[in-house]
């Protein structure tokens, strides 16, 4: 990690970019102590590529359909990504499963955001899978990234309530407004020094988190 200046990020995309904006504006104003050096996307008709020109960001398309295999894929990947010589690759709404491979190359260098309180409702369709259990309680969760699927350490998380006549689209909203406070509050983490991934953990100001802190100005 660098010693001197903002922490750099790589943020990887698919869709809309509603995080990276968020991670951006957190750049810009000064709260974190970073800088986002280059957004890729891995579809050139993401929305998030041209939020983040608007936004001034340098930006790349590496896209899957162009190249034979995850492992072509991969190697085109990883060579945008250290191209701008990042400190730190943060996942934002990236919609390709990472391989072991790529996972190992960059651990503890990675970050993801998942909309469930993990360990719970890991993968595709959280929204509705809990609308459909009826749970009363819905959240998300930034992790470390590892070889296994959304398994990496957790370190933060916030919740949201279920509510009554809540659909999809209006409890992701929900979720959506937590993901844009928790995820830049632990790149802030990162860029001060004070967190980082050590023995399969994530520790926090010198103490290993043995699960993920709660973020509680906004807790169900």
């Amino acid at each position: 990690m660098s010693a001197r200046g903002p922490l750099r990020l790589v943020v990887l995309i698919s869709g809309r970019g509603s995080n990276m904006a968020a991670i951006a504006r957190a750049c810009a104003a000064g709260t974190i102590h970073a800088r986002i050096v280059r957004v890729l996307a891995d579809q050139a008709e993401a929305g998030g590529i041209e939020l983040a020109r608007g936004l001034g960001l340098e930006t790349g398309v590496v896209a899957r359909a162009a190249h034979p295999d995850r492992a072509a894929f991969e190697t085109a990947l990883g060579a945008a990504i250290d191209a701008a010589a990042p400190d730190l690759i943060v996942l934002a709404g990236f919609m390709r499963v990472l391989s072991p491979a790529f996972t190992t190359r960059y651990a503890g260098q990675i970050l993801n955001i998942h909309p469930s309180l993990l360990p719970a409702y890991r993968g595709l369709h959280t929204h509705a899978r809990v609308l459909a259990a009826g749970e009363r309680v819905h959240g998300v969760t930034v992790h470390y990234v590892t070889a296994e699927l959304d398994g990496g350490p957790p370190i933060l998380q916030a919740r949201v309530p279920v509510l009554p006549g809540d659909s999809v689209a209006s409890l992701s909203a929900r979720v959506q407004q937590q993901e844009h406070i928790i995820y830049p509050k632990v790149i802030g983490w990162i860029a001060a020094g004070r967190l980082r991934t050590r023995g399969g953990a994530a520790w926090l100001d010198g103490q290993r988190l043995d699960g993920p802190i709660l973020e509680t100005s906004e807790a169900a």
